[in-house]
């Protein structure tokens, strides 16, 4: 399970940052209909005081009809625009399905990445080599695997286990804690890298259901690739049994 914080001690925080915008009720609209065989209707404008009652009713005029259809219009467009590429789509992404729970694939390259680790499994935090990995996320999870090659995958692309705690044996990754908010109008860009952010920062604790993802000891690798900053031994990785079109 993945934490934000460790939390071996308690600390007074300000939490007030983490407050999402607060909105206020201003109006509000009514919709009346008769119940003739053919009804007919008409909608209704209250405007709401300071104390959240509503006061003078009109019928809807035709200028706040059009600042609720751009307000509509405003909302509509804003979602067409998640998973959109902000420009030039990059070559690391490898499948797009932008409905709206979204899912994408995409790859990164072998790399130094930050490390953060619960003192319990005494691994100094900091920075190690890790190796290319395969991504797969919608707005509520992720899963995660390891390449054993910089180049880029086909269907057939055999995929390791991701080296790392907090991994089920499936790919799913343990969040815990961590508070995973991916709004509806997120581009492309900003889909993965948010996942990789909340991957990356986030406190690294235990194998899920005793999974060791490698060949050999999970607390060793980490400790000596981020005490010698080697390069990350490939040849410890273990076959998933799936390949890239699993995931597809």
């Amino acid at each position: 399970m993945k934490n934000n914080t460790n939390t071996n001690e308690t600390i007074e925080t300000d939490i007030t940052h983490n407050f999402g915008t607060l909105y206020y009720p201003t109006s509000a609209l009514v919709f009346y209909e008769t119940d003739d065989y053919n009804p007919d209707g008409y909608v209704e404008h209250f405007d709401i005081d300071s104390n959240g009652h509503p006061v003078n009713a009109h019928p809807l005029t035709v200028r706040e009809a059009n600042r609720l259809a751009k307000s509509l219009t405003i909302h509509s467009r804003k979602e067409k625009d998640f998973l959109k590429p902000n420009g030039v789509m990059s070559e690391n992404v490898l499948f797009i399905d932008s409905a709206e729970n979204g899912k994408v694939i995409w790859l990164t390259r072998g790399q130094k990445r930050p490390m953060l680790f619960t003192e319990k499994l005494s691994i100094p935090n900091g920075s190690a080599e890790v190796p290319p990995l395969l991504w797969c996320a919608n707005r509520q999870g992720l899963k995660i695997f390891a390449l054993d090659s910089d180049e880029r995958p086909n269907e057939e692309t055999p995929l390791f286990h991701a080296p790392f705690f907090n991994v089920y044996e499936s790919g799913s990754v343990c969040m815990g804690t961590v508070d995973i908010n991916i709004k509806k109008s997120a581009s492309l860009e900003e889909f993965m890298a948010q996942w990789e952010h909340y991957f990356f920062n986030s406190y690294f604790s235990h194998l899920v259901n005793s999974h060791n993802p490698i060949k050999g000891n999970c607390v060793n690798l980490w400790k000596g690739l981020i005490q010698n900053q080697g390069s990350f031994p490939k040849e410890i990785l273990v076959n998933s049994n799936l390949t890239l079109k699993n995931l597809l």
